[in-house]
């Protein structure tokens, strides 16, 4: 309304850290993004590589950062499970985070950051993998989310 009154455009999108290991946005932005018809670009799609097939690439010898071995191992039981279930499904991890997003009814578009061919190929990848209700399930479990949108997620 007070975009209106200036004769501004006002809001289009908000632009969030979001994906399946930080998705405290569900408890009241994703649901004012959905209100009020603002799309929700997220960035960090892959959790700064975590969420990519970290485990793999360590096993190949990869080098990665103080910062991934921690937390790797902070989350290793569900870096497990998670990488498990993507070759379940024959899908690469970066490509399942992706695609996770793209399946979320506020995103518009995740803001990614591909290094070279292969990884731009792959997020091109995640357009096309439909994930079945049983798979997001799954997913969920894995990295549970707050539980809904405020205040009943955290109502007593």
């Amino acid at each position: 309304a007070a975009a209106e009154k200036r004769n501004f455009l006002g809001l289009v999108s908000e632009q969030s850290l979001y994906h399946l290991n930080a998705r405290m946005i569900e408890l009241e932005l994703i649901p004012a993004c959905e209100t009020f018809g603002l799309g929700l670009i997220p960035w960090s799609p892959l959790a700064g590589g975590l969420l990519g097939g970290v485990l793999k690439q360590a096993d190949e010898g990869r080098r990665s950062s103080e910062r991934i071995q921690q937390a790797i191992e902070k989350h290793r039981p569900q870096l497990e499970a998670y990488e498990g279930l993507c070759a379940e499904i024959g899908q690469e991890p970066a490509d399942v985070a992706l695609a996770w997003l793209l399946h979320q009814p506020a995103v518009t578009a995740p803001i990614i950051g591909p290094r070279t061919m292969a990884q731009f190929e792959g997020n091109l990848r995640a357009l096309d993998i439909a994930l079945t209700p049983e798979v997001l399930a799954r997913l969920d479990e894995i990295w549970p989310g707050p539980g809904g949108a405020a205040p009943e997620a955290y109502a007593w």
